[in-house]
C-alpha cells in the first residue's frame, strides 16, 4: 500500500468520501454505478493501491444491500454463477501479476462496452415479462461466460458490478430481484476476494484505516438509494443500469 490516510489532503479524502456515499447509493438502487467510484479512487490513489481500499469499501455496502433486500435473492442463478466466477478470479490473480494499469483499464473497459451492446441487442428482441414476480433464465453458456468475465473483472479492477448487471438483466430479473441476488452474489465474491488481495499486497494495516474512515459515507450513500428505488419503474432501472455502464466502460477506456 501506497498511501495512508494521513497522505491525504483534505479535497482527495473528500473526493474518496463522496466515491464512498455512492458505493452505498449503487448497491441499493442502480448497480453499476460504482464505476465511477472506481474511477475516483484510481485517480486519487495509485491504480494497484485504489482496489485495495475499494474492496473494504464495496463489502460495507454489500453488507448494506443484503441486510436490505436479502427475501429477494434468486439462489439457483447464484449456484450455477459461482464455479465460473471462481475460475474469473483465479485468471484474475494470475493476470494482476504481470498486467500493468494500462492494460489492465483497457480490457475492462472493452468488455463493459460490449456487454452493454450485447444486452441492449437481446432486450430489443426479447418479450418483455409482465408477470410481477421474477421468471430469470439464462443458458448454461451464457451463464458460464457472464461468470468468468465477472470474476476476472471484479478481482483485477473491482469491476464486475456492471459484467453482472448486463447478466441478470439479459436473465430477466425485475428489479427487487436483480438487487437482491445482486447484493448475495457480491457479497460472497468480495468477502473471497480479501484473501487474494491480502497476498498480493493490495490490503493492509494502512488501507484498512483509510477504510475505516471511508466506511462511515458508505452508509447514508445505501439509506438514499434504500429510498431512491422505491421511485424507479422497472423501465428507468433497466436503462439506468446500461448507462451506469457504458459510463464505467468509457471512463476506463478513455482515462
Amino acid at each position: 500500500m501506497d498511501v495512508s490516510l494521513w497522505d491525504l489532503s483534505a479535497g482527495q479524502f473528500a473526493a474518496l468520501a463522496a466515491a464512498a456515499t455512492l458505493v452505498g447509493f449503487s448497491k441499493t438502487a442502480v448497480s453499476g454505478a460504482n464505476t465511477v467510484s472506481l474511477a475516483v479512487f484510481a485517480a486519487v490513489l495509485p491504480a494497484r493501491a485504489s482496489t485495495g481500499v475499494l474492496l473494504p469499501v464495496l463489502i460495507a455496502g454489500d453488507l448494506l444491500a443484503v441486510l436490505a433486500y436479502r427475501r429477494h435473492a434468486h439462489w439457483p442463478t447464484l449456484w450455477r454463477l459461482f464455479p465460473a466466477v471462481a475460475g474469473g478470479v483465479v485468471v484474475g490473480t494470475v493476470f494482476l501479476m504481470w498486467a500493468d494499469d494500462a492494460v489492465v483499464r483497457t480490457s475492462i473497459g472493452a468488455i463493459l462496452l460490449l456487454m452493454a451492446g450485447v444486452t441492449i441487442a437481446r432486450r430489443r428482441t426479447a418479450e418483455r415479462a409482465d408477470a410481477a414476480e421474477d421468471t430469470p433464465s439464462a443458458g448454461r453458456l451464457t451463464t458460464g461466460s457472464y461468470g468468468v468475465l465477472g470474476g476476472f473483472t471484479t478481482m483485477v479492477a473491482n469491476a464486475g458490478g456492471p459484467v453482472m448487471s448486463m447478466y441478470l438483466l439479459s436473465a430477466g430479473f425485475r428489479k427487487l430481484g436483480f438487487l437482491g441476488t445482486s447484493a448475495w452474489f457480491f457479497l460472497i465474491v468480495n468477502t473471497s476476494k480479501v484473501p487474494f488481495s491480502v497476498g498480493l499486497g493490495l490490503i493492509d494495516a494502512h488501507s484498512l484505516l483509510l477504510d475505516a474512515a471511508l466506511v462511515l459515507f458508505v452508509v447514508p450513500g445505501a439509506l438514499l438509494g434504500k429510498v431512491a428505488v422505491n421511485h424507479i419503474n422497472q423501465r428507468l432501472f433497466e436503462q439506468l443500469v446500461i448507462g451506469a455502464t457504458v459510463l464505467g466502460g468509457l471512463q476506463l477506456l478513455l482515462r
